[in-house]
This record gives structure tokens, C-alpha cells and sequence, in this order.
């Protein structure tokens, strides 16, 4: 049996593609999917690789919106528009009632409620309780307890810029294309980036603000109204696409991006492999954390089922990620 620490989009898909081969899989997550305010973009790519692993493709198309392609707009003069691959936004807790629902019928036990604080990297042994288990995937996420118990000087790091999600309200309709996920950023000495993406049926942007990183207590959820200044002074080319979304917005999500240095990683080793976030987090500028957690479950998935060594596996992904991003 394969014991998986963290129920996010690797531990679920993971779990999920293992039942579904008949391979028994145990999830412990802290607590059930709620409303984050993430929202997320998946290529063809992504959609292919958890098809392959089992994933009904109509329930992700019904939880999803398609996105026809991408404009990046800043300067005005030097204006960048691509087609999109298959892409499709989500909201993060949308992608996650379907891998959970996909997992749970394929027999994977998912069990919430169970909060882990320390582990034997030695040996896989949970605590409290003395959970043991043969094999223990580590995808409990950017504060992962494995990696501080394997690793402990390989930490998170401030990526150096403040992240907001919102969602606008229902029929806000900004005076630019629909169904393209739209770029603008500002050069400077305080670089920032202004995303946003609109169709018939919903309306999300995102800023990343390149400043110090803000106090925990001010992460999560929060009213926009003391970020506006913010925005509209990092921002000041575009003061009427703002307005039109600030002012349908009422709340805003804010984390400090951050992320987890792979350069220097001590190689794999079992009982215990590092997996998604907790082994390579990227900073969100780099759009392909969802990725990246799909196609490490696809290739865990892969190697256990045939047999194959989960270490050397991860191996070869760390080895992809440096290669694409450094």
C-alpha cells in the first residue's frame, strides 16, 4: 500500500490513478476541499496526462472554461497575441472536486480530518499515532513536514512579490476580448503584472506586486479596499480596465509567492519521496505549478505500477524542472 501525505492535485490524482489500477492508495489531508481563491490555467498537455490517468475529460470541460488564446499588452507598442493549446481555466477548489470525485471512485481512501506534525524520514513512521507505512509520497505542499525532516535547510523562500486572485462580480464585462487570457506589465523599479480573463459566465484577474512580503496575518482572504492604491500606483497605464474590475470586486486573495530551491535538493531516497510543491514549488510567475504536480502524479503513478523505482522516477523530474525552468 502507498501512503500519501497531502490530498492537493498531485495526492488525489496520484491516489486516484493508483486505485484505478487496482493498487491500494491512503490520503491524509488536514481538511476538505473549501473555496480558495485561486484560480488556475491547464494546457492540453495537463488535460492529456490525467485522461491517461483515468480522469472523466467531459467532468474537467464541465468544471472548466475554455481559453481561446493569450495578449500580452505592455507597451502598447509591442503587443504579443498567441493562440491557446487546449487551455481552460479553473477555479482551484472546481479541479479538485473532480480529482476527489474521480479518486473516490476508484477506490482510493482519502481520509480529512488527519493532521500529521512529525514523520521518521528513515523509516515513513507518521506522528502522532506512529502511522507506519512501506512507502510515503510527500505532497503535503510548499510548507511540506517530510521536506523539513529530509531536507531541513532546503526551506521556502519569499519569490518577491505580493500574489491577488479575485473574482469579479457575475456580468462584469471588461472593454477587451473575451475568452483570451489577457497579460499588461509594467516595467520599472517595482515591476508588476496585471492578468485577467473574462467570458459570459464569470470574471477573474490576478496582480503580482513586486515589494516586501507582507505579514501572515494579512494573507487569505481580504477586503479589496486597502489594495487599490496599490494596484492603481503599480499599475498606471491601465486605469480603466482597473476601474471596471476593482470596482465589481469585493474581496481579494493575497499570499506571498514563494518557492522552494530544487539546485541543491538531496537526491530522492526512500521510504520518503518528495512530490509537486513540496519538492519544487515555482513561483507563481512560472504559471505551471498545476502542471507540474499533474505530471509528477502521472510519472509516480507509472513507476509504481510497473514496478519501477519511485526515487529514480523524481530524479528525472527534478531533472525536467531544472531543464524548463532553472
Amino acid at each position: 500500500m502507498v501512503t500519501i501525505l497531502g490530498g492537493g492535485i498531485a495526492g488525489t490524482l496520484l491516489a486516484g490513478g493508483l486505485a484505478r489500477a487496482g493498487h491500494s492508495a491512503v490520503v491524509y489531508e488536514r481538511r476538505p476541499n473549501v473555496r480558495g481563491g485561486a484560480f488556475l490555467f491547464l494546457d492540453a498537455h495537463a488535460h492529456r496526462t490525467m485522461a491517461d490517468l483515468g480522469v472523466p475529460a467531459d467532468q474537467l470541460d464541465d468544471a472548466s472554461y475554455p481559453v481561446d488564446g493569450f495578449r500580452v499588452g505592455a507597451p502598447a507598442s509591442d503587443v504579443h497575441e498567441s493562440p491557446a493549446t487546449g487551455h481552460r481555466l479553473y477555479h482551484r477548489t472546481d479541479l479538485m472536486r473532480v480529482l476527489t470525485e474521480f479518486a473516490w471512485a476508484a477506490g482510493a481512501d482519502i481520509r480529512y480530518g488527519t493532521a500529521f506534525s512529525d514523520l521518521d524520514p528513515d523509516s515513513g513512521m507518521l506522528y502522532p499515532g506512529g502511522a507506519a507505512t512501506d512507502l510515503l509520497i510527500a505532497a503535503d505542499g510548499i510548507d511540506s513536514i517530510a521536506r523539513t525532516r529530509l531536507e531541513p535547510e532546503r526551506v521556502a523562500e519569499y519569490a518577491g512579490q505580493v500574489v491577488l486572485y479575485a473574482t469579479a462580480a457575475p456580468g462584469t464585462r471588461p472593454n477587451t476580448t473575451p475568452s483570451v487570457l489577457h497579460f499588461h506589465r509594467h516595467a520599472g523599479d517595482t515591476p508588476a503584472t496585471f492578468g485577467h480573463f473574462w467570458n459570459d459566465t464569470v470574471a477573474v484577474w490576478f496582480v503580482r506586486l513586486t515589494r516586501e512580503p507582507i505579514e501572515v496575518g494579512y494573507t487569505g482572504f481580504h477586503p479589496l479596499a486597502r489594495w487599490i492604491e496599490p494596484i492603481r500606483s503599480a499599475l498606471p497605464e491601465i486605469p480603466y480596465l482597473l476601474d471596471t474590475l476593482l470596482d465589481h470586486t469585493a474581496m481579494v486573495h493575497v499570499s506571498n509567492a514563494r518557492r522552494v530551491p530544487l539546485a541543491k535538493a538531496l537526491p530522492p531516497r526512500l521510504p520518503v519521496i518528495l512530490c509537486g510543491d513540496a519538492d519544487h514549488a515555482l513561483s507563481p510567475s512560472s504559471g505551471v505549478g498545476a502542471r507540474n504536480a499533474i505530471d509528477d502524479a502521472a510519472a509516480l503513478c507509472r513507476a509504481l505500477l510497473n514496478g519501477d523505482d519511485p526515487a529514480d522516477t523524481m530524479a528525472r523530474r527534478r531533472a525536467e524542472v531544472l531543464a524548463q525552468h532553472g
